[in-house]
């Protein structure tokens, strides 16, 4: 499964992206916003950092300016992946994007029909809200497994399951579990992933006896100084 990291947060898109876990990067109006920068310049440099699909989304509703827009975004950069809504205009701009070579992200999907929709009009990314459905009181999960199932019976479809409105570890594991190819992960959420208490309990258990040796793997002599300035 490919991890992709939901924020427009440079800091934290080039903290994570350093540990080799990001695969690419999920943006939206919304979390650009957060950021009070301009929209064009944090993709540009979001797509410095990671090279994997970056997707930066539309602002219009209408096809001829969604059409436009998506067309200035891939600009940017040769891995934007452009976010356009699951709505007759969207799918239009997904069909005319994905026609070009544009990568195409078809977002806010919340059933399996509009799923083989976006499929049928060329997205490379479907994205399944697993988060707000279960808000509701629905089964984000199921959709997810039906959405596989379906587009697992038509090899010839290429659009890959990004599940995203990810809100816990469980969710990318079930989602894992059932054979999605991407998950949009809130750093907080990919942060979570390594944490477990008996990791820390058993890391300190060692760590205790370890010193109760007095040895230095690296020597006495080595200082701290000369391990930093080996890292660097």
């Amino acid at each position: 499964m490919k991890f992709f990291i939901d924020t427009a947060d440079l800091a934290e898109i080039a903290d994570l992206a350093a540990t080799g876990l990001v695969d690419g990067v999920t943006t939206n109006p919304s979390l650009v916003a957060k950021t009070g920068r301009n929209f064009l310049d944090v993709v540009r440099e979001i797509c410095a950092i990671v090279p994997g699909p970056v997707s930066a989304e539309v602002a219009a509703l209408d096809f001829p300016t969604m059409l436009a827009e998506g067309r200035k975004l891939a600009k940017i950069a040769r891995n934007v992946t452009v976010k356009v809504p699951l709505t007759q205009d969207g799918l239009k701009t997904c069909r005319a994007l994905s026609g070009e070579g544009t990568m195409v992200n078809v977002t806010l999907c919340f059933s399996a029909p509009q799923a083989l929709l976006a499929a049928k009009a060329g997205a490379s990314f479907i994205s399944p809200f697993v988060g707000r459905l279960d808000d509701i009181g629905a089964a984000g999960m199921e959709l997810i497994r039906e959405i596989v199932a379906m587009y697992g019976n038509y090899p010839a479809l290429k659009t890959e399951v990004l599940v995203a409105s990810v809100r816990t570890p469980v969710h990318v594991v079930e989602a894992a579990k059932l054979g999605a190819h991407v998950a949009t992960l809130p750093p907080a959420v990919l942060r979570q992933m390594f944490a477990h208490p008996l990791t820390d309990k058993g890391l300190a258990a060692f760590l205790a006896d370890w010193a109760k040796t007095g040895q230095s793997i690296l020597g006495d002599n080595v200082s701290a100084a000369k391990i930093g300035a080996a890292a660097e």
